[in-house]
């Protein structure tokens, strides 16, 4: 059976701010994607489709039924596979899922991925809520499984999910098809690759409690802390690691409470003394993103994204839905048809280069900053300004300061894109 070993590395965080703890009637949503560190990861645009009835479609690694309507989505997903690690919709929906292990085994055969629950619910979920019921109902349905990596060797694991639409947000744990949610309200909220839903359920799958009193887990008397039932009793080491991560987040977002803004969860998700910005045991952030989602449905929700790895050394940058939104090709990977090791079986048996062109044009960049002081602080303070150009452009459009017309909104990832591109050339 492949879950975890004592080495196997495993980390994430998710964050979230819901008014009034934001610094603006906005909720906040933020993600640090920790996977293998050579791995790419692209930032895909997914324009709203329909679709004929009884369409299939084809997930990483399995087939499911194509729903009629499919939303817009911005994705950040590892460039080997359908899912994606984080997201958001053209309604303001945002997600972002994290590995977990628990007493309920995780078993090799192939099924949905977490990031293939995650990119569905995005595509079929208007609000968080009902992006909740969608991940829960394909669960039912198709359950989670399948290695989620790019390696012969299988690496599987459950999932946790942090949603978040335009006036609350929902903490998702599972094991395996059973799971338990947690409404946020107000407040700040992060998860980080541990269960964390105790005896505060909002809404759970209606087997919850009976199998763990089967199992023996819960006598079905005292009170049922779902993280307390369903957690191992002996956790890797890297679980325990994760305790640490997660309460640092807690203390930064705490010391922010009432004035958070996307800068502050920015630089949160910079945090390497907490492992939050994360590189060690093979491990490390290879992207990041920050939401911010007005409460006011006037006014656009913004998504600023890396498509790079080690978010203190990238650049953030900003996508709105719009008339021009389009797929930057500078952060899409190539693709490999049929060839593609995940596609030919058995799967994984062979290499090849996934890098799209900015990420090609970032690692240059890492490079110098490492190893020629003086041009290596050039290319970072040219990240900087990228950075706050794009931060003052939303900040103005936020505060009404400015309008430019839909065209404009729907292409300012694409600008930001070929800045950054620019800037590394």
């Amino acid at each position: 059976m492949a879950s975890w070993s004592p080495d196997t590395p495993c980390s994430c965080d998710c964050f979230v701010s819901v008014p009034p703890a934001s610094a603006l009637p906005a909720v906040i949503f933020a993600k640090n994607s920790d996977r293998p560190r050579d791995e790419v990861q692209e930032v895909v645009f997914v324009p709203a489709g329909t679709h004929a009835p009884g369409s299939r479609l084809q997930c990483t690694y399995i087939e499911v039924e194509q729903v009629s309507k499919t939303h817009a989505v911005i994705l950040s997903r590892p460039s080997w596979l359908w899912g994606a690690e984080m997201g958001a919709n053209e309604h303001g929906v945002c997600i972002g899922n994290e590995a977990v292990w628990t007493k309920e085994p995780v078993g090799e055969g192939e099924a949905l991925l977490g990031m293939d629950l995650l990119r569905l619910a995005l595509e079929r979920g208007s609000s968080a809520r009902e992006a909740l019921h969608v991940i829960t109902g394909l669960l039912e349905r198709y359950g989670q499984g399948g290695s989620c990596r790019e390696d012969p060797t299988p690496f599987c694991y459950h999932n946790t999910f942090l949603l978040a639409d335009r006036t609350e947000a929902w903490v998702l744990e599972t094991a395996g098809r059973l799971w338990a949610a947690r409404r946020i309200q107000e407040g700040v909220h992060n998860i980080s690759n541990q269960l964390s839903i105790g005896s505060d359920i909002s809404a759970e799958h209606p087997e919850l409690r009976p199998h763990a009193q089967v199992q023996g887990w819960w006598d079905g008397q005292g009170t049922f802390d779902f993280a307390q039932v369903f957690s191992l009793s002996q956790q890797p080491v890297r679980m325990e690691a994760a305790k640490a991560r997660f309460r640092a987040g807690q203390e930064l977002l705490q010391q922010q409470q009432g004035g958070i803004t996307a800068e502050v969860m920015m630089g949160i998700l910079r945090d390497k003394e907490s492992g939050i910005c994360m590189d060690s045991g093979g491990f490390r952030t290879t992207a990041s993103m920050v939401s911010v989602l007005p409460r006011d449905t006037t006014q656009p929700c913004v998504h600023f994204l890396t498509a790079t790895p080690d978010p203190s050394r990238s650049v953030f940058k900003p996508f709105i839905f719009g008339v021009g939104a389009a797929q930057p090709p500078q952060v899409l990977s190539p693709t490999f048809g049929a060839q593609d090791p995940v596609r030919t079986l058995p799967r994984f048996q062979t290499q090849v280069d996934r890098r799209h062109p900015l990420y090609r044009g970032h690692q240059v960049a890492l490079g110098l900053m490492e190893s020629e002081q003086a041009r290596g602080q050039q290319l970072r303070q040219k990240q900087r300004d990228l950075e706050q150009e794009g931060l003052v452009a939303v900040r103005r459009l936020l505060t009404r300061e400015c309008a430019p017309p839909a065209q404009e909104l729907g292409g300012l990832f694409q600008a930001f894109v070929e800045k950054e591109t620019q800037a590394y050339s």
